[in-house]
């Protein structure tokens, strides 16, 4: 399944069927998706005790919220009785516990069993150990990170390791104080594709010249093929005559006062495995987080992140959105026309990836090293 270097100047991508297999898919929820830190939930959504938000990891439904103390807490969205989803919709505000819809088990905001019809009858009952089961939780740049793994690997290594990975330094990206900044807008895109195409598809800028005209005039280097994330600590560095990163170069917003100077004018972008694209530049911050629902669906939410006082002045954001949200869409839809492709005789082995896609040859065997590891042990 590894690619190979088929010439000096092409390697082999993957296999057209990892693209569309289901049972690959299912390898991937299971060894990928539900063993590493998922990116869940921006941290400011959980306003209050009792807010919550629902996210799909692999094949688990998971409940976000926050305890009475304000405190983020994740479980399982299963009921410890028959094994009911507790919560149905993607959000809400739970009055003040989580009740069961079939036979009304109830569970305060930390998990603990705390009512049940005829409980009372039945003393024997550990209500802890009857609780909800709960999932390891990391809050980081203002996201809530999940992971669903019995042995969490490390934080650090993965995730904050991605940052450093790619800057240099993971020092680099807290100037931008991402944990502090507001939601200025966000938009969500259901893409019928596989999630590595669009991993793939955001690691390079061999397209870039063909299907991001406005980008590629913001960003003028991108039009010669090579993606920023091609060069470890690489910012592109916007157009001589482009005042913001914004969809006619204007003006943009008010500079975010934590970066440097040799910060500024440049944009960053930042993959860390195995769903989610930081992309910094001087007055904002957009995070795109994946969602895999099948082998060709893929929920992206993505999130445009302002200085608190942009957001509260109400400010024009449009032209500073609509960049990346017709970055997006060209993307999407380039990705979308790849997948029927997958399943076709003549894309049985693959593709190739040209020099300036070399570095995606590295996600390629990170996949198929991760698919090769034994199956994790359910422990009851």
């Amino acid at each position: 399944m590894t690619a190979e270097i088929v010439s000096e100047s092409l390697i082999a991508t993957l296999p057209g069927h990892t693209y569309v297999d289901d049972d690959v898919f299912r390898a991937e929820q299971e060894r990928i998706f539900e063993q590493m830190w998922f990116c869940a939930v921006r941290s400011a959504d959980l306003d209050k005790a009792g807010a919550y938000r629902t996210v799909q990891i692999g094949r688990e439904s998971v409940i976000v919220t926050r305890n009475r103390k304000g405190v983020v807490r994740a479980y399982y969205n299963i009921c410890r009785h028959r094994g009911v989803k507790l919560c149905i919709e993607e959000s809400g505000e739970a009055g003040r516990s989580f009740q069961c819809p079939y036979h009304a088990w109830t569970y305060d905001f930390d998990g603990k069993l705390i009512a049940a019809p005829n409980l009372t009858k039945m003393p024997d009952i550990d209500r802890q150990k009857y609780g909800l089961v709960d999932v390891p939780v990391r809050e980081y740049m203002g996201y809530v990170w999940l992971c669903l793994a019995d042995e969490p690997p490390s934080f650090d290594g993965d995730v904050v390791g991605a940052i450093e990975e790619r800057l240099g330094d993971a020092g680099a990206i807290a100037g931008y104080d991402i944990a502090n900044l507001s939601l200025g807008r966000r938009i969500s895109y259901d893409v019928k594709a596989n999630w590595k195409l669009i991993i793939e598809n955001f690691m390079e800028c061999y397209h870039c010249a063909t299907i991001h005209p406005e980008l590629t005039e913001v960003l003028p280097e991108f039009a010669d093929g090579l993606a920023a994330q091609y060069f470890v600590g690489h910012g592109a560095e916007f157009g001589e005559d482009i005042q913001g990163f914004t969809v006619d170069g204007s003006e943009g917003l008010e500079r975010i006062p934590g970066i440097g100077e040799d910060q500024d004018r440049r944009y960053y972008a930042i993959t860390i495995k195995p769903t989610v694209f930081v992309n910094l530049v001087p007055d904002h911050v957009i995070i795109h987080r994946m969602f895999p629902l099948a082998a060709d669906r893929t929920v992206v939410e993505c999130d445009w992140l302002y200085m608190p006082s942009v957001v509260e002045a109400g400010r024009d954001l449009t032209a500073s959105v609509e960049l990346f949200h017709r970055v997006n869409q060209q993307d999407f839809d380039a990705c979308e026309r790849c997948q029927p492709a997958m399943s076709s005789k003549i894309y049985a082995k693959g593709g190739v990836l040209v020099p300036s896609e070399h570095h995606i040859s590295a996600f390629h065997k990170w996949v198929t090293a991760r698919l090769a590891e034994p199956a994790a042990v359910v422990v009851n």
